[in-house]
């Protein structure tokens, strides 16, 4: 491993996320809402849900069958005679006669004074009697009422990240709706004149605008609701019109292109003005940066190449999003550098695209990861490179290359 100093001249990675942190920190401490509870799917709970009522309900058949008494087959076979039929859906409050059987429905009541469930392939009937082939005990197939859950006990804590399991566990006690975290209402703005949407013809010069097709699809990914996508081109009275339309919808705004040192930077031309910071970040990819706070709502504005707006929300943004949202925190490893790397930029901190790799072993459920290798070069335009990536390998500041084998941070894409 090499290394030298890192350079002093820009910020680094840790003081700007900080920065952003800072200004984004409102977001963490938002008012909850309630919402249906199909729409509670990835959503985090404000507040403890206590079941209203015992489950099972009431006292039900866990088998297609008859419900006798245990005292009545003890010596099997017997025939008894069939007094009835309860259903699921039915009141069931016919009591059973003493020696005699009641059909019964999986989930159907079990009439008073059966203890038991015959389930039907033991059984031979003519639909006038039934013969039971072999005897059961009290208690067999029979679902007590409250043998689930009581009243008033937790069903799911606040801070819960809802997944399927639980809504069915709240959707089983009646629970209509549910108190959650309110999402960060979030807007995506891109700019260039170069930019066309997908499914158009290219003309000489210009390319698909993936920044806001993907900002979008991260956002969303990190539990933020994207109220607007929108595009300007590099005229600076239309961005100033789009961003206006989105400051009035979002509690943050991301931005992308605009912010270098070129002749067309509109991002930057607009927002500097209105006191927007801006500069160079010692990273790679993604070193240009600015945020501006616009009408009190946060404006953080990314490079334009697309893999340097992914990065730069990967890692300026995407942690707290999460918190924000109740998320889990996004994993990092450390693991050994399958691949040497031969050069990273001297004082900027790389983000390489890396796949993880796993134990060979056809068996293994969990698929531990053993080793990442690079998959794509630094370049700041291999989109679809990225594609092929899990993880970003993260390389210091002032290391300038890494033997294979040598041991790097990894985020989990």
């Amino acid at each position: 491993m090499n290394s030298r100093p890192a350079s002093v001249s820009v910020r680094s990675v840790d003081e700007y996320r900080a920065a952003i942190d800072e200004l984004l920190r409102p977001l963490l401490t938002r008012p909850a809402e309630t919402v249906a509870l199909p729409r509670a799917l990835g959503r985090r709970l404000a507040e403890d849900v206590r079941s209203p009522i015992d489950l099972p309900v009431f006292r039900n058949s866990a088998m297609d069958g008859y419900a006798v008494r245990s005292s009545a087959v003890v010596v099997a076979p017997v025939t008894l005679p069939l007094t009835g039929l309860v259903a699921a859906g039915d009141a069931g409050t016919t009591p059973l006669e003493p020696g005699s059987a009641v059909k019964v429905m999986t989930g159907a009541p079990l009439p008073p004074g059966a203890d038991c469930v015959v389930p039907v392939e033991d059984t031979n009937t003519d639909e006038i009697v039934v013969t039971i082939e072999r005897g059961r005990t009290a208690g067999e197939f029979v679902r007590e009422a409250g043998t689930d859950v009581r009243a008033g006990d937790l069903i799911a804590a606040a801070g819960t990240t809802l997944e399927p399991r639980h809504i069915a566990a709240l959707a089983a006690v009646g629970q209509a709706t549910v108190s959650v975290t309110c999402r960060v209402r979030a807007a995506v703005l891109t700019t260039g004149d170069e930019l066309v949407p997908a499914g158009s013809a290219l003309r000489p010069g210009q390319i698909y605008n993936s920044n806001g097709i993907a900002l979008a699809a991260a956002l969303t990914a990190n539990g933020a609701e994207v109220v607007s996508i929108a595009h300007s081109g590099d005229d600076p009275a239309q961005f100033r019109a789009k961003l206006s339309e989105a400051t009035e919808r979002a509690e943050v705004v991301f931005t992308s292109g605009g912010v270098s040192k070129g002749d067309f930077e509109v991002v930057k031309d607009v927002l500097e003005p209105m006191g927007g910071q801006f500069g160079t970040i010692a990273v790679q990819p993604g070193g240009p940066q600015g945020r501006t706070v616009v009408d009190g709502v946060p404006v953080l504005s990314f490079p334009g190449n697309p893999v340097s707006t992914m990065v730069s929300f990967e890692v300026f943004v995407r942690a707290l999003l999460r918190a924000a949202s109740g998320l889990p925190a996004v994993r990092e490893y450390r693991l050994p550098l399958h691949n040497a790397l031969a050069r990273s930029p001297e004082g900027r901190r790389q983000f390489l695209r890396g796949k993880l790799l796993h134990s060979a072993e056809p068996d293994d459920v969990y698929r531990v990861p053993t080793a990442v290798e690079v998959v794509s070069g630094p370049g700041s335009h291999l989109v679809a490179s990225m594609a092929a990536a899990d993880v970003l390998i993260d390389v210091p500041a002032e290391t300038t290359a890494l033997a294979a084998g040598a041991l790097v941070r990894v985020w989990s894409l």
